[in-house]
């Protein structure tokens, strides 16, 4: 098993463990990051951290402020796939692998939406 991002009929492999999903709000500017780790169940969400908070980003009741992020874990559910859509009026997602981290335009082209997160065997 991987974890792979899909596009269509591109399917691109990004390798197997965790993965981190970045992205900035369109209003506020702030970053919020998700990392997500491969199970066998689905892809488990294991923390979600953003910078700060308005515009309808604020952190849930328990979060820890952290490094100048609030973070949690989420209480949810392994998920099949991890749906992203791209309007192109914010800056692309950043998708960071333990190779690094990288646009998601590196991957995908900028056109693709929606990018699904999943798990590839």
């Amino acid at each position: 098993m991987s974890l792979c991002l899909a596009a269509g009929a591109l399917v691109v492999a990004l390798g197997r463990g965790e993965i981190t999903l970045g992205w900035r709000h369109s209003v506020q500017k702030t970053l919020w990051e998700e990392v997500w780790r491969e199970t066998p169940a689905g892809l488990k969400i294991v923390e979600a951290r953003i910078e700060g908070s308005g515009a309808g980003m604020d952190p849930p009741d328990g979060a820890k402020l952290v490094d100048g992020f609030w973070r949690w874990r989420p209480a949810l559910p392994p998920l099949k796939e991890v749906v992203m859509r791209r309007s192109g009026a914010t800056a692309d997602w950043r998708i960071c692998t333990a190779s690094g981290c990288r646009a998601m335009g590196d991957y995908v082209p900028a056109d693709a939406d929606p990018v699904t997160l999943k798990i590839c065997e």
